[in-house]
């Protein structure tokens, strides 16, 4: 998948409503509102960084979206076959908060030879803490990388995985260069200054479908400004998207295909 420089710093709260338009929110905060998932709810923070929008860490002077396979940004493959990721998890985490991001990590080694192993003293890794909100830089970048799930919103097994494949290289699936066969955007109701989170890129999509059912779709209702759709889905704009708890059978099969054969 192709790279873009954007990150919201942004935690989530646990929501049972299947359709929330976050109306018990702030006009601005909406923009965060079902962002990854439905059900998690963006709480307010008075702040924004200027080089993190949605939540894909870029750092500043990359300001190109150049495909992550040409940039090198792949993890190395083992002459076994395996791909290994080292990381650290900060003791900033509960046992029971680090049982879910293990249980994430160790989620890839059912489906895919990805393996999170526990860091020793590899020079590249994922540093896995609690800042404020959910975000990754996109693929391998060098030397220790923050993947951060801010404690009290973010440590959920999707959400773990929904950063942890941007970590491995996968962007968000509604840029995707075929998108608007799929979804169609609705520019009218993005809030103001936003609209870049909706770009289009010429994406690598490793020959799979679109997948309405991605745990890296946004949600309808992402970026609003007027608690308005932002996505609908076509031509049945009924399908849901942005529902995802954990990764689909079309982003299994493209970290197999990106990395296992």
């Amino acid at each position: 998948m192709e790279i873009h420089n954007i990150i919201i710093k942004c935690s989530f709260t646990n929501n049972n409503s299947s359709d929330n338009k976050c109306d018990s929110l702030p006009t601005l905060l909406t923009t965060f509102c079902q962002f990854l998932f439905p059900g998690f709810i963006a709480q307010a923070k008075p702040w924004m960084n200027p080089v993190l929008f949605g939540d894909i860490a870029e750092y500043t002077g990359f300001q190109n979206a150049d495909p992550c396979i040409s940039r090198g940004c792949k993890w190395s493959k083992h002459k076994k076959g395996k791909v290994y990721v080292p990381y650290t998890i900060s003791n900033q985490y509960s046992i029971r908060e680090k049982q879910i991001i293990q249980g994430a990590l160790y989620s890839f080694a059912k489906t895919t030879c990805i393996r999170f192993i526990p860091r020793y003293r590899q020079q590249d890794y994922l540093h896995i803490k609690s800042e404020s909100g959910c975000y990754s830089f996109v693929g391998r970048r060098g030397g220790e990388q923050v993947v951060s799930l801010q404690r009290f919103g973010c440590v959920y097994h999707g959400v773990v995985q929904h950063e942890l494949l941007h970590a491995l290289g996968f962007n968000h699936e509604q840029t995707r260069s075929d998108r608007d066969v799929h979804v169609r955007i609705l520019y009218q109701n993005i809030i103001h200054g936003m609209e870049h989170n909706f770009q289009k890129f010429q994406t690598n999509n490793l020959g799979t479908p679109y997948d309405y059912n991605s745990i890296m779709h946004y949600g309808r209702y992402a970026f609003s400004k007027n608690r308005e759709p932002t996505i609908i889905p076509i031509p049945n704009n009924n399908v849901a998207i942005g529902r995802a708890t954990e990764m689909s059978r079309v982003d299994i099969q493209r970290v197999n295909k990106l990395y296992c054969r």
